[in-house]
C-alpha cells in the first residue's frame, strides 16, 4: 500500500488532474456565501493582492537575491502566484466568525498549496513520482558480475540469457587517494553486462548537478529509462554508467577542483577511475570512456574532458556553465581557489581548451533549454569553443524548455544514441 502510495507521478496521470479539480471544486466553495455582495469583493481584493504578492516575491528571491541560481519561468512565477493568491483567499475566508468558514478555509488553503506545487513541479518536471518528494529511492547494493571471461562488442547478439532492462544500484567508491567526503554512487548495468558471457563495455560517468545527489539523474532525468531504451534496440548493448557523488553533500559545490572544499577533481579522475577499471567489465582507453553531467555536473564534465583527454573521449554537457561559480566571483575565487585569480582563470574551460591546443578525436554533445537565458549563452560560448579547439561537437537546443529536467531528459534521448553510434554499439540480431 504504502509502495503504492510512493509510487505515484506527480507529472502527468491522475493525481494531477485530481489535484486541478479539486483546485476548482474549492474555488467555487470559497467564493459561495450567504452575503454575497459584502464577501465577493473582499474575496476579489485578496485574490489580486495574493497574486500580486507571489509575483512581487518571485522576482525578489529570483531576480534579486537570486536564491535559486536560474531564472524562473513565467509559468513557474504564475502557478506560485496561483499558490499565494489560493492560500490568502483561505485565510481571509477563514477569518469569516463560525466553525463552517474556518474549515473551509483550512482546506482552501491546503489545495492551494497542492494545486501550485504541482503545477510549478510539472514545469521543471523535478518529483516525477511522490517517493522522489521524499527522496527515497530503490536502490540497494548492486550485485557487480564478476570480472573475467568477456565477448567483445563487434559481432555482439543477443544472448538467450538476456535480461529485459539494465539494473541499477549503490557502491561505495572508496576515496583512496582523495579522501573525499563523497556519498555512494549508483551504477547502471545495461543488459549485456548482465549475461553469463558479458559484453566488455565502454563507460559513460555522470554528474548530477547542485544541488543534488546521484539519484537526481535517475529519479528526475530517467537516465536508466533512456539507456535501456537504446539497450532493447541494440541487442542488450548500452554503456556502463556510473554516476559518482562530486559534491559531498546537496547544497556544497567544490567546482571540481582540489581545494578547502574537498579534493573533489582527485576523486573522480583517480578514485572513481580506478574503481571502475577494478570493479567493471569495462574498454580501456579515452576511445571507450565519455563524462558527462547536468548544470554544476556539465561544467565539470567539460573541465575534465577538455583537461583530460587522454582519460575521457567523450563530453556529455547540458546546461552546464561558463565557468565554474560559487556564489560571486570573488566568493568563487575566495572559496575553491584560495584567493589565487590565476587558479580560478586556469580551471575555467576555454582556458584549459586554449591551453591544451587542437584536439583530435573528442567527441563532445552540447544541449541547453530555448527558454534557459541564464545558462543558454554560455553553453553555447562553450560549444564554439569546443569546435574551435578541434572537438566533434553537437549543439542541440531543447524546445519549450529551460534549466530544468525536461531538459534533461530531452538531452538524454539524443545524447544516448549518438554516444551509442560513435562508440559502435550496434549489435546483431538488435
Amino acid at each position: 500500500m504504502l509502495s503504492d502510495l510512493l509510487s505515484l507521478h506527480l507529472i502527468s496521470g491522475p493525481v494531477p488532474t485530481i489535484v486541478r479539480v479539486a483546485g476548482v471544486i474549492a474555488l467555487v466553495s470559497v467564493l459561495i456565501s450567504r452575503r454575497p455582495r459584502r464577501w465577493l469583493p473582499i474575496a476579489g481584493i485578496v485574490s489580486f493582492g495574493g497574486l500580486g504578492l507571489g509575483y512581487a516575491l518571485c522576482w525578489l528571491l529570483g531576480d534579486v537575491l537570486d536564491l535559486f541560481g536560474v531564472d524562473l519561468s513565467l509559468v513557474t512565477r504564475t502557478w506560485f502566484a496561483v499558490l499565494v493568491a489560493g492560500l490568502a483567499l483561505g485565510i481571509a475566508r477563514a477569518c469569516v466568525a463560525g466553525a463552517g468558514p474556518k474549515v473551509l478555509g483550512a482546506a482552501v488553503a491546503i489545495v492551494a498549496v497542492l494545486v501550485g506545487s504541482i503545477g510549478i513541479n510539472a514545469d521543471l518536471g523535478e518529483f516525477p513520482t511522490v517517493r522522489a518528494v521524499f527522496g527515497g529511492h530503490d536502490y540497494r547494493p548492486i550485485a557487480l558480475p564478476a570480472l573475467g571471461t568477456t565477448r567483445p562488442v563487434a559481432g555482439w547478439s543477443a544472448p538467450s540469457d538476456l535480461p529485459h532492462s539494465g539494473r541499477v544500484g549503490s557502491a561505495v567508491i572508496p576515496p583512496v587517494h582523495s579522501h573525499f567526503a563523497a556519498r555512494d554512487a549508483l551504477v547502471y548495468l545495461p543488459p549485456a553486462a548482465l549475461v553469463a558471457d558479458p559484453a566488455r563495455l565502454p563507460v559513460l560517468v555522470m554528474l548530477s548537478g547542485q544541488p543534488g545527489s546521484p539519484s537526481d539523474l535517475f529519479t528526475s532525468g530517467a537516465l536508466a529509462t533512456h539507456l535501456d531504451t537504446y539497450a532493447r534496440a541494440h541487442a542488450g548493448l548500452a554503456p556502463i554508467v556510473v554516476v559518482p557523488d562530486q559534491l559531498g553533500a546537496p547544497g556544497r559545490n567544490p567546482m571540481c577542483v582540489d581545494g578547502a572544499l574537498g579534493n573533489s577533481a582527485t576523486y573522480v579522475l583517480r578514485d572513481v577511475s580506478s574503481w571502475i577499471h577494478a570493479h567493471l567489465n569495462v574498454l580501456g582507453g579515452a576511445a571507450s570512456w565519455g563524462i558527462g553531467g547536468f548544470s554544476q555536473g556539465g561544467t565539470c564534465a567539460i573541465q575534465f574532458g577538455a583537461a583530460h583527454p587522454e582519460r575521457y573521449g567523450s563530453i556529455l554537457d547540458i546546461s552546464g556553465e561558463v565557468a565554474p561559480k560559487r556564489g560571486t566571483l570573488l566568493q568563487t575565487i575566495d572559496a575553491g581557489f584560495g584567493g589565487s585569480r590565476r587558479a580560478y582563470e586556469a580551471a575555467v574551460p576555454a582556458a584549459i581548451m586554449k591551453r591544451h591546443g587542437a584536439y583530435d578525436g573528442t567527441f563532445a554533445q552540447f544541449c541547453v533549454g530555448a527558454d534557459d537565458a541564464r545558462y543558454g549563452p554560455g553553453l553555447r560560448t562553450v560549444a564554439r569553443e569546443a569546435t574551435n579547439a578541434g572537438m566533434q561537437t553537437t549543439l542541440d537546443i531543447s524546445p519549450g524548455t529551460a534549466h530544468d529536467w525536461h531538459t534533461v531528459q530531452y538531452a538524454l534521448s539524443r545524447m544516448i544514441p549518438a554516444l551509442g553510434a560513435h562508440w559502435r554499439l550496434g549489435g546483431a540480431g538488435a
